[in-house]
C-alpha cells in the first residue's frame, strides 16, 4: 500500500486549504477495507492525530483543536482521502501525513501506533 499526500501550501490565517491523499497498491474493492487517518507534525513537536475516517466514511473522529474547522472525507471509487481545512490558524502549521490501516467494520484508529502505512507528508504553512 502506497500513500501520496499532496495539496499543501502557504495560506493566510483564516484561509482554507484542501489536502489530498492518493492510495495505490490496492484495488478499489480493497481500499474500502482501510480506515484512513490524518496526522501532523510541527517542527520540534511529536506527530499528533488530526482526523480519521472509517471504511464507509460514517465515523469521523477529530482532535479537539480542529473540530468545526476541518472535515475529512473519502472517495472509495477513486481511492482518495481528503482533509478540508477552514479557518486556518498559525498553529495549524505542520507537515501533514496520511495513514492507512486495514480494519473491521467502523473501527477508526486515532493513535499513531495503530496505523500500518504512511505517506510522505505535505507541508501546510499558515501565516499570521
Amino acid at each position: 500500500v502506497q500513500l501520496q499526500a499532496s495539496g499543501g501550501g502557504l495560506v493566510q490565517a483564516g484561509g482554507s486549504l484542501r489536502i489530498s491523499c492518493a492510495v495505490s497498491g490496492v484495488s478499489g474493492g480493497t481500499f474500502n477495507r482501510y480506515s484512513m487517518g490524518w496526522f501532523r507534525q510541527a517542527p520540534g513537536k511529536e506527530r499528533e492525530f488530526v482526523a480519521a475516517i472509517s471504511r464507509s466514511g460514517g465515523n469521523t473522529p477529530y482532535t479537539d483543536s480542529v473540530k468545526g474547522r476541518f472535515t475529512v472525507s473519502r472517495d472509495n471509487a477513486k481511492k482518495m482521502v481528503y482533509l478540508q481545512m477552514n479557518s486556518l490558524k498559525p498553529e495549524d502549521t505542520a507537515t501533514y501525513y496520511c495513514a492507512a490501516k486495514s480494519t473491521i467494520l467502523t473501527f477508526t484508529p486515532t493513535h499513531i501506533n495503530e496505523y500500518d502505512y504512511w505517506g510522505q507528508g505535505t507541508q501546510v504553512t499558515v501565516s499570521s
